[in-house]
């Protein structure tokens, strides 16, 4: 019981200190002081306390694509195991679950956009469940890749005690599923190669451009909910790389967290030294986070 409701504290407020990790890494980068680690929160709390405005083109689906959204990936989180313990919601097949509650999130989203009747916010949803068709199949392929390497169909047995033996049975699957996860959790989270979350360029957002129209609660959703899937993406390469499982409870959440600021800072790093790039070349990066994976998935049938 106490794991439980450690996991639901974590999955509540270590998610914007992820966000603030990234900032503080790239503000870092860049020779300034940045803003402070806890400024998405006050982001947040300052939209909750913002009245909406609501166009008159927009009808339930609008208000209800946050709300959706947000609720999907609180669900993933549920099924991920955190802190070296099983996941609150395990069961055979789960990671077909977390598959698609983050392609509900990312739908939710997109029809919310649609719902607006802007042709430029329709243009972000496009690019947006375009890039998913690619990024889909390299989460799979990872998946499946790890399901034979650790033996197990659940996320919890996944990326339980089974990660260990498998590195040092299959490093080369390893690897090439965990350059592939990361690239699929850059897209996934609309963070530089694939979009920039701070662009104010039309012609190039994805992710932004369909929440132009929210404001208030429902746009705090929206961030909060980004937020969270950056922890559960995070965290599936988190358990990934690092052999939390077996360790005592204490040690298991330290290690859990400092994995995962790790993963924030890494993905600073990257956010720091790299361009965005060009519309016309992110399906050839999420094509080859599918190759790498499928390939990782090849390697172990070949066995």
């Amino acid at each position: 019981m106490t794991d439980l409701f450690v996991h639901i504290f974590v999955v509540l407020t270590l998610p914007l200190f992820l966000q603030g990790i990234v900032i503080k890494t790239k503000a870092a980068f860049a020779g300034r002081t940045g803003a402070p680690l806890l400024q998405p929160y006050h982001d947040v709390w300052k939209l909750l306390r913002k009245q909406m405005v609501l166009s008159r083109t927009t009808s339930w689906v609008f208000l209800a694509g946050p709300a959706v959204t947000l609720a999907a990936v609180l669900a993933a989180t549920l099924l991920l195991p955190l802190g070296g313990r099983e996941a609150p919601v395990h069961f055979a097949g789960d990671l077909v679950l977390f598959a698609y509650l983050l392609a509900l999130a990312r739908f939710s989203t997109s029809l919310a956009a649609l719902d607006t009747g802007s042709a430029f916010e329709g243009m972000g949803a496009a690019r947006e469940l375009s890039f998913a068709a690619l990024a889909e199949p390299a989460l799979f392929l990872g998946l499946l890749a790890l399901v034979n390497a650790c033996g197990s169909l659940e996320l919890s047995g996944m990326l339980g005690g089974g990660i260990g033996p498998a590195w040092v049975a299959a490093a080369p699957t390893m690897v090439m599923v965990t350059v592939g996860l990361f690239i699929v959790a850059l897209a996934e989270n609309a963070r530089i190669p694939v979009d920039d979350p701070n662009t104010h360029l039309e012609l190039t957002m994805i992710h932004e451009v369909m929440v132009l129209d929210h404001s208030g609660p429902a746009l705090a959703a929206i961030h909060y909910g980004a937020a969270l899937k950056f922890l559960a993406m995070g965290s599936l390469i988190a358990r990934l790389v690092v052999p939390i499982a077996g360790q005592p409870v204490f040690l298991g959440w330290a290690l859990f967290l400092a994995a995962m600021i790790g993963f924030a800072v890494l993905v600073g790093i990257v956010e720091s030294i790299m361009a965005r790039l060009q519309l016309p070349l992110v399906p050839n990066l999420l094509i080859g986070a599918g190759t790498l994976t499928g390939f990782g998935l090849v390697l172990l049938l070949m066995r």
